[in-house]
């Protein structure tokens, strides 16, 4: 039988300028209007979600984990502070190898309105501090070659190119750290 875990729920995080709110499904409402881009797909493929698709969506997101329970499910959406607008999400799909130490897959959007302005940064950044403080030992990311935004990201996050590509997307990794953290573990 398959070892489950309990894994955390996301919890309200903070930035500088945006709000790192956990996933509820009432955000399909406002995501669609910054997802609804087609210049969004350019590096993920496929096509911008309905309201219906997203509700969908974040119905299975909110419950946390997969349906085995042998994966952490950590979905956020970046409000600006300024003026309160949804530009983005991040998330975090935890597992734990093994033998091992807690791993995230990290993943981040921001609406190509709002790209540029250092927001997907700051998300990322800040998720994967409260992941670092809660044990997590290792950072992994797929990043397209061509989109330098997202490359940008990976590095300031501390990831550096594997060299392993997987449908089109190459594996970013930290190395994994083994010493000791503060805060709680997984």
């Amino acid at each position: 039988m398959p070892e489950t875990y309990s894994w955390p729920p996301a919890a309200p995080l903070r930035g500088a300028r945006v709000q790192l709110e956990p996933l509820t499904v009432a955000h399909a409402r406002e995501a669609v209007d910054f997802l609804d881009d087609v210049r969004l797909h350019r590096w993920t493929g496929g096509a911008p979600p309905t309201g219906e698709e997203l509700e969908r969506r974040y119905r299975r997101q909110t419950v946390g984990h997969s349906p085995d329970g042998r994966q952490g499910w950590l979905n956020w959406m970046l409000r600006r502070h300024t003026d309160g607008r949804l530009v983005g999400t991040v998330q975090a799909t935890l597992h734990r190898p093994r033998p091992g130490p807690v791993e995230a897959e990290l993943a981040w959007v921001v609406g190509h309105d709002f790209q540029g302005a250092g927001y997907g940064k700051e998300g990322a950044a800040t998720m994967a501090c409260w992941l670092r403080a809660r044990g997590v030992a290792r950072l992994v990311a797929h990043v397209h070659p061509e989109h330098l935004a997202s490359a940008g990201i990976a590095r300031s996050l501390g990831m550096q190119p594997s060299g392993e590509v997987h449908d089109f997307e190459e594996l970013w990794t930290t190395a994994r750290d083994t010493g000791p953290r503060h805060g709680r573990r997984l």
